[in-house]
This record gives C-alpha cells, sequence and structure tokens, in this order.
C-alpha cells in the first residue's frame, strides 16, 4: 500500500488539504497525547533541550496526523513548499533510501516513539533525503513550516531554543556518521 502523504495542514479539524491526504486536527485535542507529546519531545531521541514549558508550547502548534500500515508518510526527493516535522507518538516507521543497485529500496532504519522526522526539510525546505514508511498504524504530532513560522512570532525564545535543539540533533547525527565513515575506512584498509 502507498499512500502518500500530505504535510500536516492548518486546515479546521476532520478536514485534508486533499483528498489522499491523512486527516488532521488539534495535537491539543486527544489529552493523553498531548502529554505523550510534550514527554517525547524532551527524550534524547527528541529534542532533550525543552522544558516541559517550552514542549507545550510546541506541542501547541502540531496536528496529530494518523498514518495507515503501509502508508508513505515522507518521500525522498520530494520538496514541498510545505515542509513539516513528525514527532512519532505510536508505532513504527521505516526510513528508507532509494538503493540504485536495486528495485527495492534499502532499509536504513526502524523509528518508533519519541523519534523525529522531516526535521532537516522543516527547517532547510531542500528534498527530503529519505523515505518514511508507516510499518504499523503511526499517530504522530505534525509541525508545519506554517506553523513554525506562527510560533516564530508568538513564542520566539521558545521557537529559538526549538531550533537550537533541531540543531544539535542534527550535528549530533552528522558526527555519528562522521565517525562511521572513519571507522568503515579503516576496516577497508585491514
Amino acid at each position: 500500500m502507498d499512500h502518500a502523504a500530505s504535510p500536516p495542514s492548518d486546515n479546521p479539524p476532520g478536514e485534508s488539504s486533499t483528498a489522499s491526504s491523512p486527516r488532521t486536527r488539534a495535537l491539543t485535542e486527544v489529552p493523553a497525547l498531548t502529554e505523550a507529546a510534550i514527554e517525547l519531545l524532551r527524550t534524547p531521541n527528541s529534542l532533550a533541550m525543552l522544558s516541559a514549558d517550552d514542549a507545550l508550547v510546541v506541542v501547541t502548534h502540531m496536528r496529530l496526523v494518523t498514518f495507515p500500515a503501509g502508508a508513505l508518510m515522507l518521500r525522498e526527493g520530494d520538496q514541498s513548499p510545505n515542509s513539516y516535522m513528525l514527532l512519532v507518538l505510536t508505532g513504527d516507521v521505516s526510513v528508507e533510501m532509494n538503493d540504485p543497485a536495486s528495485t527495492h529500496p534499502m532499509e536504513v532504519s526502524v523509528l518508533g516513539p519519541g523519534s523525529l522526522i522531516g526535521e532537516m526539510a522543516l527547517l532547510d525546505g531542500e528534498a527530503r533525503s529519505v523515505s518514511c514508511v508507516a510499518t504499523s498504524t503511526v499517530q504522530a504530532g505534525g509541525l508545519s513550516r506554517k506553523a513554525l513560522e506562527r510560533l516564530i512570532e508568538v513564542h520566539p525564545k521558545v521557537a529559538a531554543r526549538l531550533m537550537v535543539a533541531i540543531a544539535k540533533r542534527l550535528a549530533d547525527r552528522l558526527r555519528a556518521a562522521g565517525q562511521q565513515l572513519a571507522m568503515m575506512s579503516q576496516i577497508g584498509k585491514i
């Protein structure tokens, strides 16, 4: 099943931007998921630098999005002007890259609750670097580019802390990738 997903929109609850888009509603309409999102945003997998108050402010700008198992959540190479980031609340997501040597994508990772996906495209608006597929039903909190812009206008200090936390997370991943490449280079010399 290949359900192409659209970003969390700013449409009224229950309405979607296109016929194939998942339905969204304000994350704060579901108190249990709101509390989970606040806690998950503050885990090492996400943005541990945020305080509980900061996380609550961010969550009030998020939309709840549900993807059925098999749904394509993000498509590698997609460069939508409506970029968004997703915080996985429930379910599992397969992170995949196109493999030029194969007709099938290569699974890079499997992520679960507390994981962020799509944060690079949210910040820079560039094409998605990987595809993400729901391996089970996934509920996620989505932060769209428009919602981030509103957060910057209304809560500039929280938005700054959010962006610093995302930048730190990206820097940590870049350092880890560099270490992996160095290790692979050494293995090749043996």
